[in-house]
């Protein structure tokens, strides 16, 4: 029995289906259900709400979500010898848990929210954390199906989603992360607690959508923060060339420098070189 529900040990659960991790699908299994439970927690009060899960395994945060009281988990899963665990979750918790095999990268999600927005709760496999957090950040409308993400990273990642100008881990995933939500490194979970043991500490992260962020084009956004960093030891006034636009018109719209580097200006300095760019090119 486990400390949150009366359903076998993870490693029993993993030995009894043949489940051991693949590095190719990017798994680690988090086994500690206490662990889980906290990541569960940190969602925020569970109760009438609709979390997706992505990469669940044997099930561990799944559990906790449920036991923790959440009304529904969509738990989208693309490995289908998890599919057997995952079942004995859902007859367990009658009506609570429905499972996806998809791969989470091209699956959507939202016709089964039934336009009710959801929490997005998961331990992402490695592989394909950072590309499936881009797409959430970009979502559009904004603001977007989820009202709250709590996932895990390997710590360098977490790190860059969280920094703020001046860090050493700043960039083009820190600007995206924070011009649209809130973010916060929570934790972090030593290797020791997954199975297999990853090289790297691990790390949760919350975030929570921005309402109104600063306007500008997303795309443009983007591009600017591509120039920007994409030769990011030199300073804005040659960087910014590529955008077909004078790098001291930019900079002066967003009130700095144009010898600064792209490390040093704040989100909105570039939401400001943003709508200067579509100010310039004519574009809205």
């Amino acid at each position: 029995m486990s400390t949150i529900d009366d359903l076998p040990p993870l490693r029993e659960v993993i030995q009894r289906h043949d489940l051991a991790a693949k590095k190719s699908l990017g798994q680690n299994f988090l086994l500690d259900l206490n662990l889980t439970a906290r990541i569960a927690r940190a969602a925020g009060p569970l109760e009438d709400a609709t979390v997706v899960e992505i990469g669940p395994g044997p099930g561990g945060l799944t559990r906790a979500l449920l036991a923790l009281g959440a009304r529904r988990v969509i738990a989208i899963e693309r490995d289908e010898r998890a599919l057997g665990p995952l079942a004995e979750i859902a007859e367990r918790y009658p009506g609570r848990l429905e499972v996806v095999c998809a791969d989470a990268m091209t699956y959507d999600p939202r016709p089964l929210l039934g336009g009710a927005p959801a929490k997005i709760v998961a331990n992402l496999p490695y592989n394909v954390a950072t590309p499936l957090l881009v797409g959430w950040l970009e979502s559009e409308p904004w603001p977007p199906w989820y009202d709250c993400m709590v996932l895990m990273f390997q710590r360098e990642v977490a790190q860059r989603i969280v920094a703020t100008e001046d860090d050493d881990a700043y960039g083009r995933l820190a600007v995206l992360a924070n011009w649209r939500a809130q973010t916060k490194l929570l934790f972090d979970i030593a290797p020791s607690a997954f199975v297999p043991p990853p090289k790297v500490t691990s790390s949760v992260v919350r975030l929570i959508p921005r309402a109104e962020p600063e306007p500008c084009d997303l795309k443009l956004l983007e591009q600017v923060t591509a120039a920007a960093f994409g030769q990011r030891r030199k300073m804005l006034r040659q960087s910014l060339k590529s955008l077909g636009v004078d790098p001291a018109k930019l900079a002066a719209a967003a009130g700095i420098e144009p010898t600064r580097r792209a490390e040093t200006v704040p989100i909105s300095g570039f939401v400001a070189m943003a709508r200067e760019l579509a100010n310039s090119r004519g574009t809205k």
